[in-house]
């Protein structure tokens, strides 16, 4: 069975199978890749709650920069975020996203708890 939660007839947010979570791409709002970054994480935690899971339980993060040279000012965010000892799988690339004003985008696959 799958759970679909904050669903419209293009995509849902929340997406649960078994005991995995997945979360439709997000973004962040602001003016610099830090500000997008820590809005779309804030997002993300909100996401994960909502499901019944946490950043501690975060299995994989997928990163979309729109441009490679923002590599360590996303990271400085995200290195602050992520619990020390629950660092996921993780990938980052390179990729032309929805609309120009967005920097970072990131999927994130989770466990729920328990």
């Amino acid at each position: 069975m799958i759970e679909r939660k904050l669903t419209t007839s293009r995509m849902s947010q929340i997406n649960i199978h078994g005991q995995t979570v997945y979360l439709a791409g997000q973004v962040g709002e602001g003016a610099s890749v830090t500000d997008q970054t820590t809005d779309m994480l804030a997002r993300i935690d909100r996401l994960l709650t909502q499901a019944g899971s946490s950043r501690e339980h975060i299995l994989q993060a997928v990163i979309w920069l729109a441009d490679m040279d923002d590599f360590e000012e996303m990271n400085a965010v995200w290195d602050a975020w992520v619990p020390e000892g629950h660092a996921p799988a993780r990938a980052c690339g390179e990729a032309r996203l929805a609309r120009p004003e967005f920097r970072v985008e990131i999927i994130v696959t989770a466990a729920l708890k328990g």
